[in-house]
């Protein structure tokens, strides 16, 4: 649940429009959830799935499957953003993030355009742009941010995208407020548990702990957020979705319980974690017992560079082939 005093806030990853329409406020009323986050994946199993899309489609013979695609997403975010507003007005975060075409993370220009354009569409102010962290992405979000538009920056696996991150973020935060500013606010997603099921059985292996890796990272890429400390921009937390049962459900919202930050998760997830006692905050943990975990992963072997480039590369295709596969299911 959202907790104010520690300023932690808890967002649902999920978007699908009778969701949107029923369950959705009831999250927010109840204080639940005070934002959420979409993706090219999720919105793909939506419009495949749900038959909510099948009149609007219909309306739209003749239209690209990029422009049927927009037309559909825009009006999800856009109610989204909507049912947000009073936490968005009472300074309670309230944003729903929409992703730019993942064909575009290495074209700069391509991906401002697009996220201006998707922005002005809406027609909502606590919309954030999603942008991945690529050579490409960081000059779009400082741009992005200096026009006053917030931004979600994506798919940051290693310390150095998200130093990277918050070089070009501030530098658009200052932009603006050169020249007025106003409300603008900026995340950096660090991505978690696709590292433990990468690399947990070859932990397991080398008699190392397993479901710590994405932890440790997570914790290490928060502190250099925190010790960069810039109010308008916070670790946020995502794929912390756990696969199977060798874990508890809401094992990666508790482990990373922080001040200052974002966790973004399933509707399942976060139900387990409202279903037991809330915990103190887990992080931050000590620079030294952070870097002590990854001195022994080096020792056992493993380039974690490597890992990082693996996991951006991974991530970065699949939110390729669900963008293109569902582009396809309604073309």
């Amino acid at each position: 649940m959202v907790d104010r005093e520690l300023k932690f806030s808890l967002w649902l990853d999920f978007v699908e429009r009778e969701f949107l329409k029923n369950d959705f406020s009831k999250l927010i009323d109840e204080g639940i959830i005070n934002g959420a986050t979409s993706n090219p994946s999720i919105f793909a199993s939506a419009i495949t799935t749900s038959p909510a899309y099948r009149e609007q489609l219909a309306s739209l013979q003749g239209k690209s499957a990029k422009e049927k695609y927009e037309a559909l997403a825009i009006e999800d975010i856009r109610t989204a953003a909507q049912a947000l507003r009073h936490a968005y007005d009472t300074a309670n975060d309230g944003y729903i993030s929409i992703e730019v075409d993942p064909f575009l993370s290495n074209d700069t220009k391509g991906t401002i355009e697009e996220g201006k354009r998707l922005f002005r569409a809406i027609g909502e102010p606590n919309v954030m742009i999603k942008v991945p962290a690529t050579n490409a992405g960081y000059e779009a979000m400082r741009e992005l941010l200096s026009m006053g538009i917030s931004v979600n920056a994506t798919l940051i696996f290693s310390p150095e995208q998200a130093r990277r991150c918050l070089k070009f973020m501030t530098a658009g935060l200052h932009e603006y407020d050169a020249t007025g500013g106003g409300k603008v606010n900026a995340v950096i997603s660090v991505f978690v548990s696709r590292f433990d099921r990468l690399l947990d059985a070859d932990l397991a292996e080398e008699g190392m702990d397993v479901a710590k890796t994405g932890i440790y990272n997570a914790a290490k890429i928060y502190n250099i957020i925190e010790k960069n400390y810039t109010p308008n921009i916070r670790t946020l937390f995502a794929s912390t979705g756990v696969k199977g049962d060798n874990l508890p459900a809401d094992y990666y919202i508790r482990e990373l319980l922080a001040p200052h930050s974002v966790n973004t998760a399933p509707l399942g997830t976060i139900e387990a974690y409202l279903a037991k006692k809330a915990t103190a905050p887990k992080l931050p943990l000590e620079d030294a017992e952070i870097n002590g975990y990854f001195t022994k992963l080096k020792d056992c072997g493993f380039d974690m560079q490597a890992v990082y480039d693996s996991l951006l590369k991974d991530g970065l295709e699949a939110f390729e082939k669900a963008f293109q596969d569902m582009l396809k299911s309604i073309e």
